[in-house]
């Protein structure tokens, strides 16, 4: 499995470097307010989706760190322990469904 995956990775590599050869040639990305940047396609594409990457890892924080702050709860319910939050019910007995 770990000879195929490394294969895998080598074929992708070639596929993106040859793809990075063949867009070589420069563009101008322009702004508001008469802002102009020239630089090559690939580089402008590498741009925009490491910071597409960059505000995906953003956008989970807030559910990872509310994940986080819950995490101990879920701990001690899943262990049998009374969790903190719990009202403790008062003990009675159960009846059968016919009555």
């Amino acid at each position: 499995m770990k000879f195929l995956s490394r294969i895998v990775g080598i074929v992708l590599f070639i596929l993106f470097f040859g793809f990075a050869l063949k867009n070589t040639q420069e563009v101008a990305l322009r702004f508001f307010l008469g802002y102009e940047v020239h630089a090559p396609l690939v580089l402008m594409l590498l741009a925009f989706f490491g910071g597409g990457a960059v505000l995906g890892v953003l956008a989970m924080v807030p559910t990872l760190l509310r994940y986080r702050r819950s995490q101990p709860r879920h701990k001690s319910v899943a262990s049998g322990a009374p969790a903190v939050h719990e009202p403790q019910a008062a003990a009675q007995p159960t009846r059968p469904d016919g009555y």
